[in-house]
């Protein structure tokens, strides 16, 4: 299946990405268009929208980012991935930071591989086992609890 999103990935259009590969749909495609454009791509690839500033039914709703409403969507229960959400939730909406203590430090990640790479493709390549790692430690976090 395809997906499409806005260009230049951040928090929440890198986790969106991992999630779903990991997740949902292995051998997705994702496509990155213009944040005015997303829409219209969508429908002309038959592609899903997610991340698209509130116009995809996967996106930022209720309080939720979009990996928050990936994980409602596809009714994934997993309590690592929702442990997980509260990370990304946090380090995506800026007057949450606070909320998780790791949310820093997975925003200036986000915002230093934007810097070193321009390539939407190549960040989510580079980017995915910060997920993997992320992933870990909540699995960990959750077991020692």
């Amino acid at each position: 299946m395809k997906w499409v999103t806005r260009e230049h990935v951040h928090v929440d259009r890198v986790a969106c990405p991992w999630l779903i590969k990991k997740f949902i749909d292995p051998a997705a495609e994702f496509i990155f268009a213009p944040a005015d454009t997303v829409m219209d791509v969508a429908r002309r690839e038959g592609a899903i929208p997610f991340d698209a500033r509130g116009q995809a039914e996967l996106d930022h709703h209720e309080g939720r980012c979009s990996f928050e409403s990936i994980i409602k969507k596809y009714g994934l229960t997993d309590p690592v991935l929702h442990e997980l959400a509260k990370i990304v939730h946090a380090a995506d909406v800026a007057q949450d930071r606070g909320m998780a203590p790791e949310a820093a430090g997975l925003e200036a990640i986000a915002r230093g591989f934007g810097l070193i790479f321009s390539d939407d493709c190549e960040i989510l390549d580079k980017q995915f086992p910060v997920y993997d790692a992320l992933y870990a430690y909540c699995r960990a976090r959750i077991s020692q609890d």
